[in-house]
């Protein structure tokens, strides 16, 4: 059974800082690409940061410069830390992984950030 657990989530005044955890198991996590999306409120869900199994990384325009996408094998553990925050920045935020062809997706913390 694949799941995926997140820490991290908060209230943070603007340019402030916030470390985002997602800790996976059920997986072979070395072998996975993780992502990170997240959506605000009456929005879509966006795709903001990706990292691969090889540990490329991708990140969204609005993302690039502030936000660092990381993984730790040895803790199955993805991480998103995010500084400079701004109040666009406010949302929930999930990690996600794709396993024999279905999405899974984490309980998606909230991220405030307070002009």
């Amino acid at each position: 059974q694949v799941r995926l657990v997140e820490s991290g989530g908060g209230l943070v005044q603007a340019g402030g800082s916030l470390r985002l955890s997602c800790v996976a198991s059920g997986i072979n996590f070395r072998l996975y690409t993780m992502n990170w999306y997240r959506q605000a409120a009456g929005g879509q869900r966006e795709l903001v940061a990706t990292i691969s199994s090889t540990g490329s990384t991708n990140y969204t325009d609005s993302a690039k410069g502030r936000f660092t996408i990381s993984r730790s094998n040895v803790w199955t553990t993805v991480y998103l830390q995010m500084n400079s925050l701004k109040p666009e920045d406010t949302a929930v935020y999930y990690c996600q992984t794709r396993h024999k062809g279905l999405n899974y997706w984490g309980q998606g913390p909230q991220v405030t950030v307070s002009s």
